[in-house]
């Protein structure tokens, strides 16, 4: 089985050129370069090019471009630039209607961000629409639309997060956690990277270097995880050559979702192996 780690996802501003060329430098298991928020309007065109550019050169890992969203001066350019310059992804701010999503027929991968409440209520459909690899929660424009207040542990949030996790895994479908806007506080980071495997998030968006590490390994696997896996594993392979359809480890009873559990633990440790922490 092959998988594709999405531990780290950076968003790199595209006025920014010094910054996307270092993001090459990285361990973020995926970078996004940014046309939308991180770039004011006098910008935009001079952003384009930059990603234009970016687009031809050898990237580690996979390579998504956030387009300025359906109904903007600047969509139309920005999507055929990002198509033609063969970008792996792309990400498609504030997504509400899954039928214009499906009209859309890009030819890549689309990663809908679920940022409005009406996001939140159609996630099920958006996540549902042929060529959506995943959703991306962006925390901080549905914040303002739901008028909430800080709270410890993102509490107005949390329905609206596991409505995300919930609709993708439901089609089979990659949910990516917000971003921490306060990059001087990685113990803070930390606890809300570790919220969001909680919740069930494959992995998290991060908008500085320093906070890549930390997401790799929240959302990876140890070595002793790892080696605990291939145990069970091993346990679970033995009980089903003696024809039994359960077995004990550890004193658990096991069947076979822990193994295919373990398995998917497994492989995703082998595939962090070539992109580490």
């Amino acid at each position: 089985m092959s998988v594709k780690p999405l531990r780290s996802v950076l968003y790199v501003p595209g006025d920014k050129p010094r910054a996307i060329e270092k993001a090459r430098t990285l361990h973020a298991d995926a970078v996004i370069l940014d046309l939308e928020d991180a770039v004011a309007p006098e910008h935009k065109e001079a952003a384009r090019e930059n990603v234009r550019a970016a687009l031809a050169w050898r990237w580690p890992g996979p390579l998504f471009v956030r387009v300025n969203g359906l109904g903007t001066p600047w969509e139309h350019d920005d999507r055929e630039m990002a198509l033609l310059g063969g970008v792996d992804g792309i990400v498609l701010p504030k997504a509400e209607d899954p039928a214009v999503l499906a009209g859309l027929h890009l030819r890549v991968p689309l990663w809908p961000m679920i940022e409005t409440p009406l996001g939140v209520l159609r996630a099920p459909e958006i996540a549902a629409v042929p060529g959506v690899a995943g959703m991306i929660v962006g925390a901080n424009d549905l914040t303002r639309a739901l008028r909430t207040r800080p709270a410890p542990g993102r509490l107005p949030l949390l329905h609206a997060l596991s409505a995300v996790v919930l609709a993708a895994r439901a089609h089979g479908k990659i949910p990516l956690d917000a971003v921490y806007n306060d990059v001087r506080d990685p113990e803070g980071f930390s606890h809300e990277c570790e919220q969001g495997r909680t919740l069930g998030f494959a992995g998290k968006t991060v908008i500085h270097p320093d906070q890549i590490g930390i997401a790799n390994t929240t959302f990876g696997v140890t070595d002793q995880e790892a080696e605990e896996a291939r145990t069970l594993l091993s346990v679970w392979e033995q009980a089903r050559a003696e024809g039994q359809s359960i077995a004990t480890h550890r004193g658990a009873l096991i069947e076979q979702m822990h193994a295919d559990e373990a398995q998917e633990m497994l492989d995703l440790w082998k595939a962090t192996k070539t992109n580490p922490s």
